[in-house]
């Protein structure tokens, strides 16, 4: 992602924290409490000088009560919407040239993500643990993925699949020498 389509993402994700919170009739501190994020990164984040992580925007979504992908708009209604390609937002990059962006997510307190990750060769996500009973689904589409959930690793190969409860510390990481490309589903309840 380009640092003008950067600044444009992080432009809609603090207008919708700030219009969320509002809607919420939550104070900064509040919202900062409830989400466990700092009041200055919380300000930071509404004013769009910061770039929230993956994990900072996934606590803020479950204290408002919506998905990451009501966060940064590319949440679908109930009926058919089409996202374009180039409105798909990267919402991590790895030290290496790696990418997750978030293709498709539905409305709401129950968050349904699609994402598409690419991971170069020793690249590294770390999660923190996601609310109680939360669901990824992944599948490599290439190279080999090393999943760790609660301190313990998974190696899933090209053309793997794996069923994981993410409500523990994970990471996913790429400890070969070759891109390692898969799709991840989430499934999360917000407040659970």
């Amino acid at each position: 992602m380009t640092e003008a389509n950067s600044e444009i993402v992080n432009q809609a994700i603090a207008g919708r924290v700030h219009q969320y919170r509002k809607a919420h009739h939550l104070s900064l501190d509040e919202l900062a409490k409830r989400a466990e994020i700092s009041k200055g990164m919380l300000v930071q984040i509404e004013k769009g000088r910061a770039n929230p992580s993956i994990g900072i925007l996934c606590k803020l979504a479950n204290a408002l009560k919506v998905s990451v992908a009501d966060i940064v708009n590319v949440s679908i209604e109930p009926k058919v919407a089409v996202i374009k390609g180039r409105d798909i937002p990267v919402l991590w990059r790895g030290e290496n040239g790696g990418q997750a962006r978030l293709l498709a997510g539905t409305k709401g307190p129950t968050m349904v993500e699609l994402w598409r990750w690419e991971m170069q060769p020793g690249e590294v996500f770390s999660a923190e643990a996601h609310s109680r009973g939360t669901i990824e689904l992944f599948h490599v589409e290439q190279g080999s993925l090393t999943m760790t959930v609660d301190k313990k690793d998974y190696c899933l190969d090209s053309g793997d699949a794996m069923v994981a409860q993410t409500d523990v510390p994970h990471h996913y990481a790429n400890t070969s020498e070759e891109i390692t490309i898969f799709t991840l589903t989430v499934y999360e309840v917000a407040g659970s």
